[in-house]
C-alpha cells in the first residue's frame, strides 16, 4: 500500500529523519512507537505533505507522491487523524463528518459503518463538535477520516487523553477496519498495551531511525516495552 524508501528530513541543521525505509501492507495494522522527540510527528507531516521531504521517496500503491501537495495525497487515498483530534468545534457533528466527503464525488453520503462503529455520533448529529467530550471528539475525528473512504488510515496517538471505555471502542473499530482488508493502518502510539493489542507489525523509532521492527506478536519477546523505557 505505502512504500517509504530512504526518507530524510531536516529542521535547520538537525537531521530529524534518517534514511527511513518501510512498507505498510494492506489489511494490516502497523504500529509506530517511540518516545517524544524521536521524529514520529515529523514523519507524519512528511507523509501528509505538510513539510517537504528532503530526499527519498513516498509511494502509495506504486504511485510516487513524494512531491505531491497534501490535497493530492488525500485524493490518492490517505486519511489522517491528527494528534489532538482537530475537529471543527463550531460545526455540528454532521457538518464535521461531511467535511470528510470533500474528496469524494458529488452526492456522496457519510458511510453507515461510521455510525455502526460509533453510535454516539448518530445521536449527536446536531450538536457542535466543541460540545463533545474528548473521547467523542476522537471518535468524530476518526469518522471524518473514514468518510473519505481511505486506502491508508493514519492515526496519531488516538488514545491521548481518552477515557478507558472509549479506548476500548476505538480499539474495536480499528480491528474491524483492518479485518475488512480495505485499507492499511498506521497507528502512532505511546500506550504500549494498546499498540501491542492491535499490531500486526511494529516499528520502533529512535533518533530519527527505525531501531527495531517485527511482527506484533513478537513485541514482548523483542523487548519493545523495555526499549521505550530506556
Amino acid at each position: 500500500m505505502l512504500t517509504i524508501e530512504n526518507l530524510n528530513q531536516y529542521y535547520g541543521g538537525s537531521h530529524i529523519l534518517r534514511n527511513l525505509s518501510f512498507e505498510l501492507p494492506m489489511g494490516k495494522v502497523t504500529t509506530l512507537l517511540g518516545r517524544n522527540g524521536v521524529g514520529k510527528t515529523t514523519l507524519l507531516k512528511t507523509l501528509m505533505g505538510l513539510v517537504p521531504a528532503a530526499s527519498g521517496s513516498i509511494c502509495i500503491e506504486g504511485r510516487d507522491i513524494t512531491r505531491a501537495p497534501s490535497y493530492a495525497r488525500v485524493r490518492a487515498g490517505i486519511g489522517y487523524v491528527p494528534q489532538g483530534r482537530e475537529i471543527f468545534p463550531r460545526l455540528t457533528v454532521a457538518e464535521n463528518l461531511e467535511m470528510g466527503l470533500a474528496s469524494r464525488p458529488s452526492g456522496s453520503t457519510v458511510p453507515d459503518r461510521i455510525f455502526e462503529m460509533f453510535p454516539v455520533l448518530l445521536k449527536m448529529m446536531r450538536r457542535r463538535g466543541g460540545d463533545l467530550s474528548g473521547g467523542q471528539q476522537q471518535q468524530l475525528a476518526i469518522g471524518r477520516a473514514l468518510a473519505m473512504g481511505p486506502r491508508l488510515l493514519i492515526l496519531d496517538e488516538p488514545t491521548e487523553g481518552i477515557q478507558p471505555s472509549i479506548i476500548k471502542d476505538i480499539e474495536r473499530a480499528i480491528r474491524q477496519l483492518a479485518e475488512t482488508g480495505e485499507m492499511a493502518i498506521l497507528l502512532v502510539e505511546q500506550y504500549y498495551d494498546f499498540a501491542r493489542s492491535l499490531a500486526d507489525h511494529y516499528l520502533l523509532m529512535e533518533r530519527g531511525e527505525i531501531l527495531m521492527r517485527g511482527d506484533g506478536d513478537s513485541m514482548d519477546a523483542d523487548g519493545v516495552r523495555e526499549a521505550l523505557a530506556v
